[in-house]
């Protein structure tokens, strides 16, 4: 029985731009344990890439997929249709950690980390 092969996962400018973002917070919150905060935030981020190497779909539906407003269903249906697009049908979220929620599109050859919020956040960022 031959093993599958890994995705690929790359990670999209703005989800590079939030992790950025999330150390300056740290910062904010703890400049003396900014940097150990961030260390481990990344160990938890390369943990769940060798995951969704192995397993693309291994991240819960994306929840705001299943929007209730008019508004919010025309914004998740755009950001679908773009996933689409780009050849990545499946949005979905991953927890990482206990404290971070890593958005992410993927077919069964690629991953791409698109961004990244900390679980108090209401939105995830778009801007890079």
């Amino acid at each position: 029985m031959a093993l599958p092969l890994n995705a690929k996962v790359e990670a999209a400018p703005n989800f590079l731009a939030n992790l950025d973002a999330a150390h300056q917070f740290f910062h904010v919150q703890d400049a003396a344990s900014a940097d150990g905060r961030l260390a481990k935030l990344k160990e938890d981020l390369r943990d769940m890439i060798a995951i969704l190497a192995w397993s693309p779909a291994s991240g819960r539906p994306a929840r705001f997929l299943s929007a209730k407003s008019a508004q919010a269903a025309l914004k998740a249906n755009a950001v679908q249709q773009l996933a689409e697009q780009a050849g990545l049908p499946s949005l979905r979220e991953y927890v990482v950690g206990q404290q971070f929620i890593v958005l992410y599109a993927h077919s069964d050859a690629d991953v791409v980390l698109l961004t990244l919020k900390h679980q108090r956040q209401l939105m995830y960022s778009a801007e890079s």
